[in-house]
């Protein structure tokens, strides 16, 4: 009976043992679930109040003024990272996705002098502005529908620039890849297709840029371009992609709405008529992609040039060609991803630059007796 009765002694104060332990354990997990969830908060508290006080001006009172200096084809980061490097802004980080919140863009290069007393948003307004303390030393036009050559040879006669330079990087296949991998959302794989002319043909934006250096490099040119071009086609990504285009093939066919036309109406019509062809899997026969496969303009194409052996001449491939045969306008590419309803399926222009459109051959070439001399 005593062996009986020590056994359940021992019992009870194993039980009582491993009941201690367990009090301590959930002890140990409360204490540390605790603080975890201290740290969280504490951690989110700091964070918001980091958040908060970068977004206000570095110093309020401040009367400093401080020059700034933007590099020619900077980012929102890079920009960021100078502000912030120069004392102007608290995080280049914040002021990154402020701006990125803000939906804003199209900041210029240039040499500012800002104060730590502006907020952000003058800061923003400032660079959008390009309120900067020197005048542009070179003020570059690139028009719509230039190939790469033309644009090299408006740099070489605008700037010291030599157009051998400037398309040798262009053509630089391994300088190509660097861009592909810096700027995904716009360049792809597809600009390295071997049966390409030019890679970045067609990517570089047409607009008006202001060159703030005696000597600007290529690199700086290309990606000032390509900023441009980037901030225009990203708004009509998902119209892209909801179209079953890739992006090569939305600014390869906006190109040639570009070449064809010369006005917004015309534009959203061609686009139609390009559409439909390809939906009847008919060739686009455009003459531009012609003269692009010949390297070189003609006032008119003659039937012996359709006969050019390329993958952009459209008289000979069905669909798109490789890939663009020129740089494009906004309204080209508005016009591919909202195009007019129409039936037509040909069109042809006249010498005072009316286009008249027809919806079967017939019709067409009751157009070209009548308008064509």
């Amino acid at each position: 009976m005593a062996g009986n009765k020590d056994k359940k002694n021992a019992y009870k104060k194993n039980m009582l043992q491993r009941s201690e332990e367990a009090r301590t354990v959930r002890k140990i997990v409360s204490i540390i679930l605790i603080s975890l969830v201290l740290i969280l908060i504490v951690g989110g508290i700091s964070g918001y109040m980091y958040i908060k006080s970068a977004l206000k001006p570095l110093d309020a009172d401040s009367q400093k003024k401080i020059k700034v200096e933007i590099p020619m084809g900077s980012s929102t980061s890079q920009i960021g990272q100078v502000l912030e490097n120069d004392g102007v802004i608290k995080d280049g980080r914040v002021f990154r996705f402020y701006v990125k919140f803000k939906n804003e863009s199209n900041f210029q290069a240039g040499k500012y002098t800002f104060q730590p007393s502006m907020t952000l948003d003058e800061i923003v307004a400032s660079l959008k502005k390009g309120k900067v303390m020197q005048e542009a030393i070179y003020k570059i036009t690139i028009p719509e529908g230039k190939t790469m050559k033309q644009i090299a040879q408006i740099y070489a006669k605008k700037t010291p620039m030599k157009e051998k330079d400037f398309l040798k990087k262009v053509n630089d296949k391994k300088y190509v890849q660097s861009l592909i991998d810096e700027y995904p959302s716009i360049l792809t794989k597809d600009i390295l297709s071997k049966d390409i002319k030019s890679p970045l043909e067609g990517y570089l934006f047409a607009a008006t840029y202001n060159l703030y250096d005696e000597n600007p490099s290529v690199d700086k040119i290309i990606k000032m371009m390509l900023n441009k071009t980037e901030e225009i086609v990203t708004p009509y990504l998902a119209d892209i992609k909801e179209k079953d285009l890739t992006i090569h093939e939305a600014i390869t066919l906006a190109s040639l709405v570009e070449n064809e036309a010369s006005s917004k109406k015309q534009r959203k019509k061609i686009a139609s008529v390009f559409y439909n062809r390809m939906a009847d899997g008919m060739k686009l026969q455009t003459d531009p992609t012609v003269q692009y496969a010949l390297g070189k303009h003609k006032s008119k194409v003659l039937l012996k040039d359709l006969e050019v052996d390329s993958p952009y001449n459209t008289y000979k491939i069905k669909g798109l060609p490789v890939g663009p045969i020129s740089n494009f306008s906004e309204d080209s590419l508005t016009a591919v991803v909202h195009p007019a309803k129409t039936d037509y399926k040909y069109f042809l222009h006249d010498e005072d630059g009316n286009i008249y459109y027809a919806k079967t051959f017939d019709e067409h070439l009751k157009l070209k007796k009548k308008h064509i001399k």
